[in-house]
């Protein structure tokens, strides 16, 4: 039997860093990247104005992002994903999609202060003026309500960074 590919995903604020070192990893790792960002943006453009939209969107992909990341892993090959591991439901959905898919996996924690991440959302905002609606205080500070930070009893193979410099998530 073919060997599993391996799993990565990560957990972070909004503008840790998620989405740069999915790319880094990815392009180390030479494996298979996904990103919600950019499923979200071909299956439903123009469609997400809110955070309701947003996590009802997210919603809706999930079982075909699923059986995609299943699929890829029997191969052999590993996946990055650039989706959010940022609340206890969100992790154990990767956790089920690993026992399932019989993977290893690796999630990685950019645990950066508040501070950081919003300096980091106004470095994109300039850079990626598309995203200057969504990528906002306001908004930061409505989706860190809900960020639970993972614990040792939820069973994570877990590295967690404290700097993800030069980041842009």
């Amino acid at each position: 039997m073919m060997k599993q590919g391996r799993l990565y995903f990560f957990c972070g604020k909004m503008g840790a860093g998620k989405s740069t070192y999915s790319k880094q990893l990815a392009a180390e790792k030479q494996a298979v990247r996904l990103s919600e960002d950019e499923w979200l943006a071909a299956h439903y453009p123009d469609q997400i104005r809110s955070f309701d939209d947003y996590l009802k969107h997210a919603a809706l992909i999930c079982p075909f992002v699923r059986q995609l990341v299943q699929q890829v892993l029997a191969t052999g090959t590993d996946v990055v994903m650039d989706f959010p591991a940022n609340t206890l439901r969100q992790r154990s959905w990767f956790l089920n999609l690993c026992r399932d898919a019989g993977c290893e996996h690796q999630m990685i924690w950019l645990d950066l202060s508040d501070e950081e991440c919003l300096k980091q959302i106004a470095k994109r905002r300039l850079e990626q003026p598309e995203r200057a609606a969504f990528d906002t205080e306001t908004v930061f500070h409505q989706v860190t309500a809900f960020f639970e930070p993972p614990t040792a009893e939820e069973g994570l193979n877990l590295m967690t960074l404290t700097s993800t410099a030069n980041s842009d998530e």
